[in-house]
């Protein structure tokens, strides 16, 4: 891992962190976890794999990213658990096109999702396939540890959301009380950290996407998206019931999460989105979509 980190660097990315991105090119953990399954019953495994950027990573990327990142491509991989970001090395990572080719990873890291609970979204950089020859396959071939250290992620493996797909759903989980960072102001830097929700929130969803979303054209959203949210709700008497996030946090970070800002305390069963209002970087539109609260 290249530990260098320039002041100048520093001050820009503020509390992202320099050693966040890694381009080992072999697994360099030594472990004798080898559990796949948590205390909970949950299974250590790929939530998505999405091919977002072919050749495509802007020119900044070498600097905030990693040495080579530019012109990349580039392909965010959620994991099921928060992630031990010192067993993350790139060579950790097979990506098979859909010829059979093995691609080159140059290097992996966990901006810009890196707020709080969000040491799930790994992002792969590198020459791994093309428009004509895409992903089709994500493999896990080294050791890859939760963040507590109980589960492997070694021979998980997904399919690959395609360069054409628009972005989509793929986790929504309550964000727990230690992690809330009520009235947060985001940094509004590359990297660096998302907007905070109201001091008055009873309850904070973390809605994940399968790649950074905004806007067309770039910007974040507003109220417009808001609104698009629906959160179903289960009452105490059974009843399911819909509303709609009051605010919407973790914004100004370039990441692939919202948290969704609730007036109500009521136990969270789904959430969806409208189609045709959010982006991918390449500009593809989000279709409908929606997800369950994993447990």
């Amino acid at each position: 891992m290249n530990r260098s980190c320039p002041i100048f660097l520093a001050l820009l990315i503020l509390s992202s962190g320099c050693d966040t991105a890694d381009s080992t090119q072999s697994d360099q953990t030594i472990t004798d976890v080898t559990a796949s399954i948590d205390s909970q019953g949950r299974r250590a495994e790929l939530v998505s794999a999405f091919y977002g950027l072919d050749d495509a990573l802007p020119i900044m990327a070498n600097v905030f990213i990693c040495d080579g990142a530019a012109g990349s491509d580039g392909m965010p991989v959620i994991f099921s658990h928060e992630i031990d970001v010192k067993t993350l090395q790139a060579g950790d990572f097979k990506v098979t096109t859909r010829s059979g080719m093995t691609g080159a990873i140059t290097c992996v890291t966990l901006r810009p999702a890196d707020d709080l609970g969000e040491a799930r979204t790994v992002l792969v950089v590198g020459q791994y396939g093309s428009a004509e020859d895409q992903p089709m396959k994500v493999e896990i071939v080294g050791n890859i540890l939760s963040m507590d250290n109980s589960i492997n992620f070694k021979n998980a493996s997904i399919d690959v959301i395609p360069l054409e797909a628009g972005p989509m759903l793929v986790l929504a989980e309550i964000v727990p009380k230690q992690q809330w960072e009520l009235a947060k102001i985001s940094t509004t830097l590359p990297f660096g950290g998302g907007s905070g929700c109201p001091i008055d929130t009873k309850q904070i969803i973390r809605a994940t996407w399968s790649g950074g979303i905004t806007k067309p054209g770039g910007k974040e959203i507003d109220d417009i998206e808001r609104v698009l949210y629906k959160v179903t709700m289960i009452e105490e008497d059974g009843v399911q019931k819909e509303t709609i996030p009051f605010k919407i946090a973790d914004l100004g970070d370039g990441d692939n999460n919202h948290e969704l800002c609730l007036e109500v305390s009521a136990k969270v069963h789904a959430i969806s989105f409208r189609g045709g209002y959010l982006t991918d970087p390449r500009e593809d539109l989000n279709q409908d979509t929606s997800v369950i609260m994993s447990n």
